[in-house]
């Protein structure tokens, strides 16, 4: 199950945040909608708390 963890969720967990980091960027050098940015800024805050998580139990898993 580590091995799982390891190799698929933390860096899937990572590139979701990156995504949709470069998205937000993206739309904020566009000019586009603000309303756009501001769900992107609160998904990326979202995804950032799930990509904590999975790396802290990553770090249990391995430890245990």
């Amino acid at each position: 199950m580590s091995e799982f963890l390891i190799y698929a969720l933390v860096p899937i967990a990572v590139a979701a945040v990156a995504v949709v980091l470069v998205l937000g960027l993206t739309n904020m050098a566009r000019g586009g909608s603000p309303q756009r940015s501001q769900k992107l800024m609160r998904l990326r805050v979202l995804l950032q708390f799930v990509a904590i998580v999975v790396i802290m139990l990553v770090i249990w898993a391995i430890r245990g």
